[in-house]
């Protein structure tokens, strides 16, 4: 059992230094490859993947490939490096979702990596009636701006101080269409604590046992992805964990987890 940390700041060294086994899922996730095309099958919807800080498309390939093979129509988000809010890169995401949306004729399922989650949730919140769903991996929309190992980066790549966001407050709130935060405890780069999302009717977390670095490939990671993205429009239910060995891979949430706090 992994020691009780300071959510206000970042994980351990211990943690930090964790997160080479991010190799070692990415194997797994290619050995594990034809089990997980037992997945729930997808319905044929748009679903926009973004990268995390200091990633691009290439990392969010596993992903949008097991997608595909679901039969989901898995597209990257074609900004090259995400270097963090800009004018031009928020003007450019939303374009991007309006143009999947006009293309296919329905909402857009948005998922988004570490600062990836921030930015769907927040490009969510903003055009509503464009989302299907909102699902964020290890994504610190609800904890402290420098509770992670990557803000200084951040604040050099960016130029932008990591407490510069609107309505910090607001952030925290789930977003007005389903939404599930997907976090691990031994997350390497972010305080798993921020990554939590507030439950309500709608909204929920899924604990897995993964690296910050490895969320889109990891196994566990991915089914419940495309657990989540096949559940018909407007028929939204909370993940199950109680079924066969979902009760051994996903850890049933602690109070603590279940109001987001």
């Amino acid at each position: 059992m992994l020691p009780k940390t300071d959510p206000s700041l970042p994980p351990s060294r211990y943690l930090l230094m964790l997160e080479a086994r991010a190799i070692y899922e990415l194997g797994v996730f290619y050995a594990m490859a034809p089990l997980l095309r037992l997945a729930p099958a997808g319905d044929g919807h748009p679903v926009l993947v973004l990268p995390g800080f200091g990633a691009s498309d290439i990392s969010t390939a596993p992903l949008r490939m097991f997608l595909r093979g679901l039969g989901y129509r898995a597209h990257g988000w074609r900004l090259g490096m995400n270097l963090g809010p800009r004018a031009d890169v928020d003007e450019k995401m939303h374009k991007r979702l309006e143009w999947l949306h006009e293309h296919y004729g329905c909402k857009v399922s948005l998922i988004g990596w570490s600062l990836g989650g921030v930015f769907a949730r927040e490009m969510a919140r903003q055009s509503p009636e464009l989302v299907r769903c909102v699902i964020t991996m290890g994504s610190p929309f609800a904890g402290e701006p420098r509770a992670n190992h990557g803000w200084r980066l951040y604040e050099t790549l960016s130029g932008r101080k990591a407490d510069d966001w609107p309505d910090r407050e607001r952030m925290k709130q789930p977003p007005p269409m389903p939404s599930t935060a997907i976090y691990s405890r031994s997350d390497g780069v972010v305080a798993w604590q921020g990554c939590l999302e507030q439950v309500s009717p709608s909204s929920e977390n899924i604990e897995v046992e993964s690296s910050h670095c490895g969320f889109g490939h990891h196994p566990a990671v991915l089914y419940a992805i495309a657990d989540r993205l096949s559940q018909p429009e407007g028929h939204w239910k909370p993940f199950n964990r109680e079924t066969g060995l979902r009760r051994a891979i996903y850890r049933e949430a602690s109070q603590q987890e279940s109001v987001g706090t």
